[in-house]
């Protein structure tokens, strides 16, 4: 896979060995995050870095991750609740610091926002958006449906996403320019003909909470039938043509951020409920869909309803 003009241009993430520059870091509001800029001093190093490197260190990342994950698995664990009444597990952290040391190690220059450690250099041209296991609560009840989301922005602009779930051993690469694989294979979304016939997957009711709940009972029912707790496997569900239509409230972009490439890659579109598309300091609520003429049916459904709320 060579490297593609645009985000992945060699020029990007590149300069001179040894100089130092002050970066101003935007921080984007998110899980309790407020939005801040600072002035931090980060030594660059030398070289380009090619789109295929990234995405073969991507799959370094998930391979470890899986690795730890699925040795944890239906074992007896500690649950700890974060102060934004959500689980946290020692598993939870450790793959996080596993992934940001491997991050590091390799990439030192570059930024890292996570789920359970705070952003280190989220102003660099190159960060990586990481929630090491979406569906914390799935993971501790012994559900498989919960992943591993890992996600490249390069410019704000993410332009790589893995979607990885550890015990089904599926994974899902999208990479910009490039076709979104599920374990090696292409992957592509199916075509919808009209919103009656789409099958509507969502986070579960408590997550899309009381001022969400009005724009997603108008689409769901416009759709054909609709899933609760989709879990972080419908992205790849929407990637593979599976499902139609994936929507989710009070999210933050480690919880979707990762999902973009890999829809994208694979034909369809994911955009927040105003249609803007997506960046590192985009909002709470997105919906994607695998067929992108339901786009602008599904956005006028959520807007429509923001506006009667």
């Amino acid at each position: 896979m060579a490297a593609d003009a645009g985000p992945f241009a060699p020029h990007q993430c590149m300069a001179r060995q040894g100089s130092v520059t002050q970066i101003p870091t935007h921080t984007p509001a998110m899980r309790g995050r407020t939005s801040r800029t600072r002035n931090i001093q980060m030594t660059v190093s030398t070289g380009a870095q090619t789109a295929q490197e990234f995405v073969d260190f991507s799959h370094e990342l998930a391979d470890a991750s899986r690795a730890l994950i699925r040795s944890r698995f239906r074992k007896q664990i500690d649950v700890e609740m974060k102060p934004d009444d959500t689980p946290v597990t020692p598993t939870d952290l450790e793959v996080e610091t596993l992934i940001r040391d491997m991050i590091a190690d390799r990439y030192p220059t570059h930024g890292v926002i996570g789920e359970e450690h705070p952003d280190s250099a989220a102003g660099a041209e190159c960060v990586w958006v990481i929630d090491p296991i979406d569906g914390t609560r799935s993971f501790i009840a012994g559900r498989p449906v919960f992943g591993t989301l890992i996600a490249l922005a390069i410019g704000e602009v993410p332009v790589l996403g893995v979607v990885d779930i550890p015990i089904t051993q599926e994974r899902w690469v999208g990479a910009t320019g490039h076709s979104t694989r599920l374990n090696g294979e292409v992957a592509r979304t199916r075509q919808c003909a009209a919103m009656s016939d789409a099958i509507l997957l969502a986070t579960s009711p408590e997550y899309l909470g009381e001022d969400a709940a009005q724009p997603f009972a108008r689409i769901a029912g416009e759709s054909r039938f609709n899933i609760y707790d989709a879990g972080t496997q419908g992205y790849g569900l929407v990637a593979s043509g599976h499902a139609d239509i994936m929507i989710a409230a009070r999210y933050g972009i480690v919880d979707y951020l990762a999902a973009v490439p890999v829809i994208e890659g694979a034909g369809g579109a994911v955009r927040a409920w105003d249609g803007s598309r997506l960046n590192l300091h985009s909002g709470d609520r997105i919906v994607a869909v695998g067929d992108a003429a339901r786009l602008p049916e599904a956005l006028a459904l959520l807007a429509q309803n923001d506006a009667e709320g």
